[in-house]
């Protein structure tokens, strides 16, 4: 081999190493694309050397982790300004839920109260002080009614009794009279007899 060959050789050999270097070095990670934020930081720890309390990161590893944690930080801003709208929509509901629970409340007050009243006279009266009148009222009507029952019976009672004495008492009258009427007519004749014989004798 002469020397241009040799030399042809070492470039050609010195390219080569070049190229792979350079491929090498511009392969990108599959960690730094794939995994997530902290498994690429401790992946760049790892593979990385310090020098006089420097990290060197190869610049290309470096704007790629910078690109990914400038994603991470607007993925996750995303994700608080969302859930921060979803909050205020949540405390907006929650409000409207609460004031639709206070009117609830307020309508089964109203409703309840009403329930347990009755209108009298025009006059709200409770229906339990209601029920206490009304069985109070019943109870002295039956009262009143079972007073004027027995009344009533010994009335009854007593109109039959005088009604048996006068009977008895009229029969008796009446035996009396007829006692009376022939006594009388007896009294009579004999009076009669009597001044008859003054008469004829």
């Amino acid at each position: 081999m002469n020397q241009l060959q040799i030399r042809c050789v070492l470039i050609l050999a010195i390219l080569v190493g070049a190229v792979m270097k350079v491929t090498g070095q511009s392969a990108m990670p599959d960690v730094l694309i794939k995994n997530s934020l902290k498994e690429q930081l401790n992946f760049i720890e790892e593979h990385t050397k310090i020098y006089e309390n420097y990290r060197a990161i190869r610049e290309d590893m470096f704007q790629k982790l910078r690109g990914n944690v400038s994603d991470t930080l607007w993925a996750a801003n995303s994700k608080i300004a969302g859930l921060n709208k979803t909050r205020s929509t949540l405390n907006h509901t929650i409000d409207s839920l609460s004031n639709t629970l206070e009117s609830l409340k307020t309508s089964l007050e109203e409703i309840t109260r009403t329930k347990n009243s009755i209108s009298v006279i025009g006059l709200e009266v409770n229906k339990l002080t209601y029920n206490k009148i009304m069985w109070t009222i019943l109870a002295g009507l039956v009262a009143t009614l079972l007073f004027g029952f027995l009344v009533f019976k010994r009335n009854l009672s007593v109109i039959f009794n005088t009604k048996k004495e006068f009977q008895e008492l009229k029969n008796e009258f009446e035996a009396y009279r007829k006692t009376s009427r022939e006594a009388r007519e007896k009294l009579t004749m004999d009076h009669f007899n009597e001044l008859k014989k003054l008469r004829g004798g």
